[in-house]
């Protein structure tokens, strides 16, 4: 299957990726439903929606999995060239998904877009 995009992971300045770490850190079942659910973002990009993604605020998106009662939660933004960039994931304790996770993605999203600008 030709895949329409590709999910890369965040590298922030000192060389960490914080979405591959969080889901590396998860228990075996629970990285392979975020595994699984990434596949379906690689395939379908912004038309993936509930209860596998979900447009958080300006241009921040979650993906979704759910084991037991554990909810995870990893953001991303889309980028130039079909490019889906995993900022960093969390475990999910309340409804809402906290405002300072959203701020997050946003910081490195502004980090990475400066980057990919001063390679040009």
């Amino acid at each position: 299957m030709n895949k329409n995009y590709q999910v890369e992971f965040f590298r922030k300045e000192n060389g960490t990726y914080p979405a591959e770490d969080y889901i590396n850190s998860l228990d075996d079942k629970m990285s392979a439903k975020i595994y699984r659910v990434l596949t379906m973002v690689e395939a379908n990009g912004p038309e993936l929606r509930e209860p596998y993604s979900r447009h958080l605020d300006d241009g921040i998106f979650e993906v979704r999995a759910k084991f037991g009662s554990n909810i995870t939660r990893v953001l991303y933004f889309f980028y130039i060239g079909k490019r889906i960039i995993l900022t960093h994931g969390f475990t999910k304790k309340t409804q809402k998904t906290p405002q300072s996770e959203i701020n997050k993605a946003k910081t490195y999203r502004n980090e990475f877009i400066l980057r990919e600008t001063q390679k040009k």
